[in-house]
């Protein structure tokens, strides 16, 4: 049943469930968090195709047109979802990356000029990336009068300048330009890191709030024995495993887990997994191939039924960054791997807002990113005779403590249906 406190909100960014990994994960299950409270929740959304870079089955054949999702909740709540056709580059690139941004704003304005004309929306959430989805949201505001929520998951402006994606300085000025007069416009900002929140407070000139992401801590946990679960994926009991899990781009700078896997290759028991998708895993199985590497094994996305079993049997977790982009982009592969309670070899820099909440919780291992010796050493350290279990309770306390999904999201729902206009959102001390 519905109460004073429930919202007509309105949500526009690009990724969404049912994608399993990445910003989509998270704005799929917070928007249903939502709906599942007795909001009323209309999504604006493209059709899946993180982290493959290709519109997902079923979806294939309604990509070049708008497709209406409707669920009811038992609450009272509705979740309609609206997805629009947009630009899918198989081999993205910069200039690739802002024809999907902008395919998308375009698609997703149109769509929108007649909710216009439908009972208002009191709240209207944006997720960046895209940036300049922002606008959408400041455009309905200006005209509705909602509260503008723009939430910041990763920097990407700042991320494209640093990896060398734009380096016209025109088109970063008229970028930052836009994005300063989103920050202007919006009522709340939020993000989650200490470290973006401080580059963003720069910029914006305003306070911004921490909203961080969260893990499933009842579906993500940690399976005592779990290396007879081993031999499900064709290894020994005895098999070291070191595991990286995610979305497999360049900015990730996996390279070096092939170059680790040579320079270890003595450890007979030592088996590294390279497990998802994205535009560089077939540059990657070639460079194995080239370097005949034997160790090295690629694996597709888990199913969600499996991923708990799969992490579990990890020995270690492998969270690399590239040093330039090590404090602009907080890892969401990390809540999940520190749930389970596993070990992780985190590579950030020393005054990233990432090194210091691992250290200051004892709950991974951390190594200069961009350092082979480093990263060679800091696997040893996890091989080695040395008991971690400290380290990984502190990982399963630290998830169960901050992450929980119940947690952040309760905060989120209580400041979000607050009748004051301008507030600051603070979810984790």
């Amino acid at each position: 049943m519905k109460t004073n406190n429930t919202k007509r909100i309105l949500f526009v960014g690009y990724n969404f469930s049912p994608e399993l990994t990445g910003i989509g994960k998270y704005s799929g299950e917070m928007m249903h968090w939502l709906a599942e409270k007795g909001h009323e929740c209309t999504v604006l959304t493209s059709y899946p195709y993180y982290p493959y870079w290709k519109i997902q089955k079923p979806y294939r054949k309604n990509r070049f047109w708008y497709k209406k999702e409707v669920t009811n909740f038992e609450s009272g709540g509705k979740l309609r979802v609206i997805r629009c056709p947009m630009y899918v580059p198989n081999k993205p690139s910069g200039l690739k990356r802002m024809l999907l941004d902008c395919t998308f704003s375009l698609s997703a304005f149109l769509v929108s000029i007649p909710l216009l004309c439908c009972k208002k929306y009191s709240r209207v959430i944006t997720v960046a990336p895209s940036f300049q989805i922002g606008l959408l949201g400041v455009f309905y505001k200006k005209l509705k009068g909602a509260i503008h929520i723009h939430h910041i998951q990763d920097m990407q402006i700042e991320a494209a300048q640093d990896l060398g994606m734009i380096k016209s300085p025109k088109l970063l000025k008229t970028l930052y330009g836009i994005e300063k007069y989103i920050y202007k416009h919006t009522d709340i900002i939020s993000s989650i890191s200490d470290g973006m929140i401080e580059k963003i407070e720069r910029k914006a000139l305003k306070p911004i709030s921490f909203f961080p992401n969260w893990t499933d801590t009842n579906t993500f946990y940690p399976i005592e024995n779990s290396k007879d679960y081993k031999k499900n994926w064709g290894f020994k009991s005895s098999d070291f495993i070191v595991l990286y899990s995610g979305a497999i781009g360049e900015k990730q700078g996996l390279d070096a887990i092939l170059t680790s896997a040579k320079n270890l290759v003595d450890h007979q028991h030592l088996q590294f997994i390279i497990c998802g998708t994205g535009p560089y895993k077939e540059v990657l199985k070639e460079k194995a191939k080239n370097m005949n590497l034997n160790n090295v094994h690629f694996m597709p996305l888990q199913p969600k039924g499996k991923f708990n079993k799969f992490l579990n049997i990890a020995d270690i977790h492998l969270v690399i960054q590239k040093e330039k982009a090590s404090d602009l982009v907080m890892p969401s592969k990390l809540t999940t791997i520190l749930s389970v309670g596993g070990l992780a070899l985190i590579t950030a820099n020393p005054n990233s807002s990432l090194h210091r909440v691992v250290s200051k919780h004892n709950m991974g291992i951390l190594v200069a990113p961009e350092n082979q010796e480093a990263l060679d050493t800091g696997i040893l350290i996890g091989l080695g005779e040395v008991d971690n279990q400290d380290i990984k309770q502190a990982a399963r306390n630290y998830a169960e403590k901050y992450l929980a999904i119940d947690t952040v999201m309760q905060n989120f729902n209580k400041k979000i249906t607050a009748e004051q206009k301008r507030q600051v959102l603070q979810f984790v001390d």
